[in-house]
């Protein structure tokens, strides 16, 4: 193989075999279950990069089911997502993301930066409960639960919130383990056909975890519960960022 076809193919690991297609990627009948809680404003401090600010101690529990994904198949996730501001816009910081399926944990990394690790997330409903579970080698990390379609939310207003920027911060090292790219990166969501938001009674259990350490976060006090359905396609991201420059 010459050098350049090299660099013309080169979009993803393993060159000759790559883990996912080239996007864009569009999500069929994605499932939402999110609880906003109240956290130690501390920690959050710590845990978030600068230049983002953080209006509130607040942190998004998500619990997601992709049934139809392009090129990334069926899969659900679960982790965390802070809002914060940059320039004084409102957005998420995804700080960690646990799913069960080996091309998006790739492409998610690889592509945006999503810091995202194999784990067992489901999202169910069991009766008259919504049910968000994760595990990490057969330990339980969280556990969410809602009841089910409640109230019906307005969806102009919820359509609203999901028109916001999000933030990740990518990191690619160097063969000797130094940092070769460390970027803030920003991308939307787009093209969002919302067919259903409820919300309801919820409550949060997170479990301590040395690999999963979602309860480093702590649960002061549930503040909202949404469950969505929709479709959209994620977007490509843009440097905001470069902690290296």
């Amino acid at each position: 193989m010459k050098a350049e076809d090299v660099a013309r193919n080169a979009f993803s690991m393993p060159l000759t075999n790559p883990s996912y297609p080239k996007g864009p990627y569009k999500f069929v009948n994605r499932e939402f279950f999110t609880i906003t809680y109240r956290t130690d404003p501390d920690v959050l401090r710590r845990l978030v990069p600068e230049p983002l600010e953080i209006p509130e101690p607040l942190v998004k529990y998500e619990f997601i089911r992709m049934p139809d994904s392009t090129g990334f198949g069926d899969y659900t996730e679960s982790g965390q997502v802070i809002p914060v501001t940059l320039d004084g816009v409102a957005g998420g910081y995804s700080h960690s993301m646990y799913l069960n399926d080996e091309a998006p944990i790739a492409g998610g990394r690889e592509i945006w930066g999503f810091p995202k690790k194999l784990a067992d997330p489901s999202l169910s409903v069991n009766k008259d409960t919504l049910i968000g579970t994760l595990d990490m080698g057969g330990i339980r990390v969280a556990t969410g639960t809602m009841g089910y379609k409640h109230r019906e939310l307005d969806h102009a207003k919820v359509l609203k919130s999901l028109e916001g920027p999000n933030f990740l911060l990518k990191i690619v090292p160097h063969v000797d383990c130094t940092p070769r790219i460390c970027e803030l990166v920003r991308y939307y969501t787009t093209d969002v056909t919302l067919k259903g938001a409820w919300e309801g009674p919820a409550r949060l259990e997170l479990f301590h975890h040395a690999l999963a350490p979602v309860a480093d976060l702590p649960v002061l006090e549930v503040v909202s519960a949404v469950h969505l359905v929709t479709d959209l396609t994620l977007g490509l991201g843009d440097v905001v960022h470069d902690y290296l420059s």
